[in-house]
């Protein structure tokens, strides 16, 4: 029996950008920091909220990966918070765009999505 997701793992094409990103503006708390001198690659753990999720990579010259429109593959990253405006203004501070809101027509609930340095989307999913 699976008990939960351990961690998301995202490889970027600019690590010093990403980590801005993923640390200074969406305000992840930096975990552990390596560089693997025999891969030439930094491996970034990160903690959303307190709880350990994401896992972001460096590698020398990875290949392109098409996120829109609707590649096959991941989808999306989605996090959760509890106002989703307020988010969005944190958001509009650091310079990132956000679609406008939509509403999930199961649940109800509101949603946005951004992307990150390397145009992977991300969504926010009001609780």
């Amino acid at each position: 029996m699976f008990n939960r997701i351990h961690h998301i793992a995202i490889i970027c094409s600019d690590y010093v950008q990403s980590k801005s990103f993923y640390v200074d503006k969406l305000g992840f708390t930096v975990l552990a920091e390596v560089y693997r001198a025999e891969r030439k690659s930094y491996k970034l753990d990160l903690a959303v909220n307190g709880l350990y999720q994401i896992e972001l990579f460096s590698f020398e010259n990875p290949p392109a990966r098409p996120s829109r429109p609707e590649a096959q593959g991941l989808r999306h990253l989605a996090f959760e918070v509890d106002d989703i405006e307020l988010e969005i203004e944190r958001l509009k501070a650091h310079g990132i765009v956000t679609e406008p809101i939509r509403i999930d027509e199961f649940t109800d609930k509101r949603f946005t999505f951004f992307n990150d340095p390397d145009g992977l989307p991300l969504e926010l999913y009001e609780k």
